[in-house]
């Protein structure tokens, strides 16, 4: 996890962004908006539309999180004045990231494209879960937030 060292005042709200906003970025915004405050914005999307990845879902049900609702956004679909936080969530989100106006911090995750993964349906969601399971420990261990002032 990558993060200037200034504090960030998060008047608006959280992007978080990906190549295909289909898992990494759907699973983020999940467990963003279980654990963070009800009031915030919490976006994601991606720099092309893929859907919502069915065994993301699943996946993130297993543990409680509900993202069936949730739906693919194109990088365009984003209201960027809305934004103060993007978490880019992979290299090419994080290479091809747009340029936001105002000040937007910027923080990039390095994570695996679990849609990649092949082989039975029992070792694709043994990948989707590690992917899960690393989001979620960048959210909760790492406590990444905790240095952001959040009015």
């Amino acid at each position: 996890m990558e993060r200037s060292k200034e504090m960030v005042v998060l008047q608006k709200g959280i992007l978080f962004l990906c190549t295909g906003n289909s898992c990494r970025s759907q699973m983020a915004e999940g467990f963003a908006r279980k654990m963070l405050p009800k009031n915030m914005e919490i976006l994601s999307a991606g720099l092309e539309l893929k859907g919502v990845h069915p065994m993301a879902v699943k996946v993130m049900q297993e543990i409680g999180v509900d993202i069936s609702h949730q739906k693919s956004k194109n990088i365009s679909e984003i209201p960027i004045d809305k934004i103060d936080l993007v978490v880019t969530l992979c290299g090419d989100a994080a290479e091809r990231c747009p340029i936001f106006p105002g000040k937007v911090e910027r923080i990039h995750w390095e994570i695996e494209d679990p849609a990649k993964a092949q082989g039975s349906d029992k070792e694709i969601a043994i990948v989707f879960r590690k992917v899960r399971n690393k989001i979620r420990s960048y959210m909760e261990n790492e406590k990444w937030f905790d240095s952001l002032k959040i009015d």
